[in-house]
């Protein structure tokens, strides 16, 4: 053979499928086409991940993690004549350090339950410097003071890093990390995995939906008083909404037209005006109407007092603003997809859904007053 291959690294399993392109493409050298044909997808989608990729190399961290999965280019067998003008290259005095990345996923996860969830807490972040073998958590306090809360291998930070469970917020002599979106919904899932596992089998299967949900409690009027409900904040988008701030750090929404929102909700929830999908029973054991289905219909038969309010309602915030509020405040659909649905111009959904839920507003306090009926 003309050609002496050195040992090329093994891709561990918990590797992202995002940086596996990512190295197919910079060191095995395949194009961007050949990814899209092999993994089924458009060309411009393996270029904007490579490209998400490239671009955080200015991060050592990232970059030295990166490096580690390089493939060495081929040796000559070929024995080399040495010269004059060509000398052995003497022997660096410090080299470079590159600690070992975690093989097995099992040590990933059994330290991102203990760093992230310390990640999580108000004012932490995680620091790092070139020389160090260790990265420490440190959280800030409202009296200026500072605490180390946790410390990390290197190895382990990389691969936090190479998950998108950790962001880079400062770069220099000593980087700093804040735990990602996406960090935060790892950490989720394994917390709801832990709770999975001492509940039983039966919450087996919660995991991965949970690290989507945000609980949270509110109080409902009814006949008897109030009754406590847990509901999750991150399943509507007006509840989303509610939560984002402007530049002036008020919010975006007050809490005055979530409520509003999610009042209409309710009421199109009760009244069941959401497309049926499954098979209509209400008439089916009927003395002479036997099978007599509504299929050209399509609505269920709900309560008619909710459903009078709910057009009351619609009817009153007129065309425009009632599609924006009943797609997105009643089909939860996002923002953005009300938007694309409705031909309107980009980040201008947002604008005339606060107007709709202010006009919603002003509809149910004129005309219920502040207190409203109660549902039913």
């Amino acid at each position: 053979m003309n050609q002496v291959l050195k040992h090329v690294p093994v891709l561990p399993g918990w590797l992202p499928e995002t940086v596996r392109l990512y190295l197919d493409h910079t060191e095995d050298g395949m194009s961007l086409r050949e990814l899209a044909r092999r993994e089924g997808c458009h060309a411009s989608t393996i270029l904007r991940k490579v490209r998400r990729y490239e671009t955080r190399r200015d991060d050592p961290l990232l970059d030295e993690a990166l490096s580690a999965f390089a493939r060495p280019a081929p040796l000559s067998s070929a024995p080399v004549q040495k010269t004059d003008q060509l000398q052995e290259a003497p022997p660096m005095s410090a080299p470079l350090r590159h600690a070992p990345l975690p093989v097995d996923d099992a040590t990933i996860q059994r330290e991102g339950r203990r760093i992230l969830r310390r990640m999580a807490e108000p004012g932490a972040i995680l620091a790092i410097a070139n020389d160090m073998e260790k990265a420490v958590v440190l959280r800030a306090f409202p009296d200026g003071k500072s605490a180390r809360t946790a410390v990390v291998d290197r190895a382990i930070a990389k691969a936090f890093l190479l998950k998108d469970w950790i962001a880079c917020s400062r770069q220099g002599r000593i980087a700093t990390y804040e735990l990602s979106a996406v960090g935060r919904s790892a950490l989720k899932r394994m917390l709801e995995e832990d709770d999975a596992g001492q509940a039983g089998l039966a919450e087996g299967g919660t995991p991965f939906a949970m690290q989507h949900r945000d609980w949270a409690e509110r109080d409902i009027r009814e006949e008897g008083g109030n009754r406590r409900v847990r509901y999750n904040l991150a399943e509507s988008p007006v509840a989303v909404l509610g939560r984002r701030r402007e530049k002036d750090g008020k919010l975006f929404l007050d809490a005055d037209l979530v409520e509003a929102a999610e009042r209409l909700r309710e009421d199109f929830e009760l009244a069941q005006m959401g497309p049926r999908v499954t098979q209509n029973w209400e008439r089916f054991l009927t003395t002479g109407d036997r099978g007599a289905f509504k299929n050209e219909s399509g609505l269920a038969e709900g309560p008619k007092a909710a459903r009078d309010r709910v057009a009351l309602a619609l009817r009153d915030l007129g065309p425009g603003l009632g599609d924006v509020a009943l797609r997105v405040c009643c089909f939860l659909e996002g923002v953005e997809t009300a938007e694309r649905r409705m031909g309107w111009a980009a980040r201008s959904g947002k604008i005339v859904l606060r107007i709709a839920l202010q006009r919603l507003r002003r509809h149910y306090d004129e005309t219920y007053g502040r207190s409203g009926p109660l549902i039913g």
